[in-house]
């Protein structure tokens, strides 16, 4: 069930970061401010194979598979992906249950799923694997190696990261070159690093068609992309082109270049690559944005104008007030001030599970920080990274948005609570708003556990938005 609405009329600074030292774990990886969350330290898994409801936290009435909020809303990802053959629901939830049952630590939780991904990528027992068998098992891989990139940095072998990333990478790669059509592959000219894209084709009959421009998050991998609109577009006779942007994938990982406020200038090029293309109806191109996205999609709709429609998933007008007010008040408007304080105040009475999740969130915005993660080490330098969060704020842009643009928001939304009616409201454009429920297990941050549903309200949102799709 949605809910659906249309275009209508201090304390001393070490008293106010004893929160964030508390419980900066759950509170930062639920994205949740501290009030909103338990401490995440001290807590106890679950029995292995719980799967009871939650009555609080970051998690109400989700399936619990994991008490730390971080960790389960990861698990629940997964779970989702299997709508879209991007996992089993018995590999996952047998994951879940080995964890639990060795106790839930990042080694755990990254060598599990590392190791089910090893596990897919070779032939299974007693056959031979066709295309088929072998295209979907380095999708779920591809899922898996995802999960363990995440949690990475806190595990014994931080400086596994690019190598673990480049392991998904590959899974992903075979997935596409056993797809029929194969997505065509290249890189899109951008500053000094291109961007690398995959662009999906229902056939290769060179059929002029509505076109999607996907765009992860501040943290997806290209596996997410397919279970949040490449497939959903094939089935429904559109392209769909999947790119890895700065701060994203190859960018981040290997190539070293960190996100940028100006997501105008990674859209353009994307644009311009497509409406060349005899393949694509260049009056009908559509761009999302998933998660963090959800700021950077409006910001380039806000400039690149040949855009026909733009969805919000969800409407995000400042990424940093995703970050809990313990943070985000340890930034001053001194460099040296601010670097004092998180070095001298908060980093030594960080716990090892909050310094990760820092390590974590803070690394598409700044190398060294993700170069010090990987080898154990807390960042030094806090100002730069976020100030470029900070920069991130489209509050004074949206207004300039004059495509219709589908803002969704969700039921007990961890990240950006409030943001995207807020969104909604600043709209000058055509506009429509969808709220996911928990009535039908839509809720939390991108309905991880209804990307079936969440699909279903984009593109039927999109084909009665652009005429003839």
């Amino acid at each position: 069930m949605t809910d659906v609405a249309h275009d209508a009329p201090h304390p001393t600074r070490r008293i106010a970061l004893a929160g964030l030292v508390a419980g900066a774990g759950g509170v930062l990886a639920a994205g949740c401010t501290a009030s909103d969350t338990p401490t995440a330290q001290g807590r106890a898994p679950l029995p292995s194979g719980s799967a009871t409801g939650a009555t609080g936290g970051a998690t109400p009435g989700a399936m619990t598979l994991f008490k730390d909020p971080s960790y389960n809303f990861s698990a629940l990802w997964a779970l989702g992906g299997a709508g879209f053959s991007g996992s089993e629901v018995g590999e996952v939830l047998t994951a879940v249950n080995s964890i639990n049952k060795a106790g839930l630590s990042a080694q755990t939780y990254v060598d599990t799923f590392k190791n089910l991904g090893d596990q897919l990528l070779e032939a299974p027992e007693g056959s031979k694997p066709d295309r088929q068998t072998r295209r979907f098992r380095a999708l779920r891989a591809a899922q898996y190696y995802a999960q363990a990139l995440f949690f990475v940095l806190g595990s014994d072998d931080p400086g596994s990261e690019e190598r673990l990333y480049r392991a998904g990478r590959g899974a992903w790669d075979t997935f596409c070159r056993l797809c029929d059509p194969a997505p065509v592959t290249t890189n899109v000219p951008y500053g000094k690093t291109p961007l690398p894209v995959w662009f999906f084709r229902p056939d290769d009959s060179g059929e002029r068609r509505p076109t999607v421009i996907l765009t992860n998050g501040s943290d997806g991998q290209n596996v997410d992309m397919w279970a949040y609109g490449v497939s959903a577009a094939l089935e429904r006779g559109w392209n769909a082109l999947v790119y890895d942007g700065p701060g994203q994938g190859q960018l981040l990982f290997v190539n070293r270049v960190v996100f940028t406020p100006r997501w105008e200038t990674v859209v353009t090029p994307l644009v311009d690559w497509l409406a060349a293309r005899p393949d694509v109806d260049a009056d009908r191109i559509a761009l999302t944005g998933l998660s963090m996205a959800g700021d950077l999609a409006p910001r380039a709709a806000a400039f690149e104008t040949r855009l026909a429609a733009l969805v919000a998933m969800p409407g995000c007008l400042e990424p940093w007030l995703g970050f809990p007010p313990e943070i985000r008040k340890v930034l001053t408007p001194d460099k040296a001030e601010t670097n004092t304080i998180w070095n001298k105040e908060v980093v030594p009475e960080l716990p090892a599970a909050a310094a990760a999740t820092m390590k974590k969130r803070f690394e598409p915005f700044s190398v060294p920080a993700m170069l010090a993660a990987r080898q154990g080490k807390v960042f030094t330098d806090f100002y730069t990274p976020a100030t470029r969060i900070e920069a991130l704020t489209i509050t004074d842009i949206v207004d300039r948005i004059t495509m219709p643009t589908l803002v969704l928001d969700y039921e007990d939304e961890q990240f950006y609570p409030g943001q995207p009616r807020q969104m909604f409201d600043k709209l000058a454009s055509p506009k429509d708003y969808v709220r996911l429920t928990a009535a039908t297990g839509a809720q939390l941050h991108c309905s991880p556990m209804a990307p079936q549903q969440h699909c279903d309200i984009v593109f039927d949102w999109l084909q009665e938005t652009l005429p003839g799709s």
